[in-house]
C-alpha cells in the first residue's frame, strides 16, 4: 500500500512539475530549446480549439515531429517549470 501511494505522489508531484502547455505564455514556450517565435505561436492558435492532454499531442501542430516532442520531454526547461 505504502508502495502504491508512494507512486501516486510521485506521479502527481511530476505533472505539477512539468511546463503546462494549455496554459503557458509565448515567452515561456519560447524558453524551451526548440520552439522558437513560430511554433510558440502554432501552439498557441492550436491551443485555441483543441486541448493539448500529453507532449505527443504537439505532433497534430506543424513543425512539431517526433524528433522535437523527445526533445522536449527531454528538457530541462520543461521539467523544470
Amino acid at each position: 500500500m505504502k508502495k502504491i501511494f508512494l507512486g501516486l505522489l510521485l506521479s502527481f508531484a511530476f505533472m505539477l512539475a512539468s511546463m503546462d502547455f494549455n496554459t503557458a505564455s509565448k515567452q515561456e514556450l519560447m524558453s524551451i530549446k526548440g520552439i522558437g517565435e513560430k511554433k510558440a505561436q502554432a501552439v498557441i492558435d492550436y491551443r485555441k480549439s483543441n486541448k493539448i492532454n500529453d507532449l505527443s499531442d504537439l505532433k497534430k501542430i506543424r513543425g512539431f515531429g517526433d524528433k522535437l516532442v523527445l526533445k522536449i520531454k527531454n528538457s530541462k526547461e520543461y521539467n523544470s517549470k
